[in-house]
């Protein structure tokens, strides 16, 4: 029995529960409700973090909706469709009669009508049903960040869930970004209108599992989880892929970064604004940017005042080969967001030896490490301090040698993903024993677990 488990118990003694063995191998339900793995870090952490689990000798099945997650050999996809509202090239679209199928459809097309986002609540709909037909198939079942309502109901397995950051912190930086404009704060709003469902499922949830020191305050202080049930596993690079390759030609010059442009939290509208700063003294200096061109917005702004146009080019839907060139050949990698619960382009850059200019926003220290050390550190939201170390960088061959072979160790030593897989597998096993003791208490007579779900909100 674990320490936690020990002290929720009590002092009353339960029968002796063996579910598994500390070896043995588990079948996992790995949930995605959006597993893009070319946008955004969900799709990222489910095809690696389910490869690296079917290499520990785990049964991994992914259930997952659109757009399906790009997986690796070893792992089983099981499709759970949604209507596909979003898809390119006719976002927001109204499906045809013949479309529906149930109510839950009926349910995500009036959510969107509405200027809602129904995901989360309509995939862990569809997932309580479709676990609900498979009792006895899994051992534990792992959500990655849907926080439905769906979800609070018997899965038949132990439930653990990853939250990487709480969305409220984009709602809050869109609605900072909207400023005056009711309309657009109206509207950021409505969309974000999922979140009170995932405060309210999180609070409710036993084990929660997220990606550093820093998202795990942020659960404690945004969504009022107890923080004795937020539980630290970081997650990391794929180090054999990120690696370095003296034969990948260096551009001089060449920042790299991965941001969309429409996402203020990534705050690519102060690397642009650096960029012109940087240019005044190397004319050289050109940004790509891994992510999608908005036509219009802060970024498009800024790229129009200063004349960027030639200067910053935006690539989308690369291979995973073609990334890792991207990011082997630019002289400086950058990471200039407000926010992030983790920072997986600053861990991918270490890893290929490739220098770092990143923010102190949210948890980047935590993985990018120290000033001078291991990156050059600069506040979020400050285009004066970004173009400073980007210039600096740029300009000192020796620098950026030293930086690059101390990110790429420290990666090495702190962020794999096998090592993401091993602390994951943990918490399946104390989940899963908690559970199975938390019966044999109720087969006893002794009641149920005396585990407070809830506390006071500050």
């Amino acid at each position: 029995m674990t320490a936690e488990t020990a002290q929720a118990v009590g002092s009353r003694p339960l029968p002796a529960v063996s579910p598994a063995g500390d070896d043995a191998p588990l079948r996992i339900a790995l949930l995605s409700y959006k597993g893009n793995p070319f946008c955004g870090g969900q799709g990222v952490y489910v095809r690696h973090l389910s490869r690296e689990l079917a290499r520990l000798g785990h049964s991994v099945e992914v259930i997952g909706a659109q757009p399906y997650p790009v997986l690796d050999e070893g792992v089983t996809l099981t499709e759970l469709p949604s209507l596909d509202l979003y898809r390119q090239p006719d976002p927001f679209r109204t499906p045809k009669r013949g479309e529906y199928r149930d109510w839950v459809d009926a349910l995500e097309v009036g959510t969107m009508w509405t200027g809602g986002f129904p995901e989360p609540l309509t995939f862990s709909l569809r997932a309580r049903r479709h676990l609900a037909a498979r009792r006895g198939d899994f051992d534990v079942v792992h959500d990655n960040q849907t926080l439905g309502y769906g979800l609070l109901a018997d899965l038949g397995a132990p439930l653990v869930t990853t939250v990487h950051h709480p969305v409220t912190v984009d709602r809050r930086l869109e609605l900072d970004a909207a400023g005056d404009d009711w309309k657009r704060r109206l509207s950021v709003r409505r969309w974000y209108g999922f979140t009170r469902m995932q405060e309210r499922v999180a609070r409710c949830l036993p084990s929660i599992v997220t990606v550093s020191g820093s998202s795990r305050q942020e659960i404690v202080d945004h969504l009022g989880v107890r923080p004795e049930r937020v539980h630290v596993v970081p997650i990391g690079a794929d180090t054999d892929l990120f690696s370095p390759d003296p034969s990948v030609p260096v551009i001089p010059g060449r920042i790299v970064t991965t941001s969309s442009a429409d996402v203020p939290l990534k705050g690519l509208v102060y690397l642009v604004e650096a960029l012109a700063k940087v240019r005044t003294e190397n004319p050289d200096a050109h940004l790509v940017v891994v992510g999608r061109r908005a036509d219009d917005g802060p970024v498009a702004r800024a790229i129009e005042t200063y004349g960027l146009e030639g200067a910053v080019e935006f690539v989308k839907g690369i291979s995973d080969a073609e990334l890792v060139n991207l990011v082997r050949g630019a002289q400086v990698a950058c990471v200039p967001s407000l926010y992030e619960g983790f920072s997986l382009p600053a861990a991918e850059a270490m890893a290929t030896g490739t220098p770092l200019v990143a923010t102190t926003g949210g948890a980047i220290p935590e993985v990018a490490g120290a000033d001078g050390g291991t990156c050059l550190a600069v506040p979020p939201g400050d285009a004066d301090a970004l173009a400073g170390a980007l210039k600096r960088l740029l300009g000192d061959g020796e620098l950026r040698r030293r930086l690059g072979a101390a990110g790429r160790e420290r990666v090495l030593a702190r962020f794999t993903w096998r090592q993401a897989a091993i602390g994951t597998a943990e918490r399946y096993r104390i989940s899963i024993e908690r559970a199975a003791r938390a019966r044999a208490r109720a087969r006893s007579g002794a009641g149920p677990l005396p585990v407070r779900t809830s506390r006071a909100r500050p």
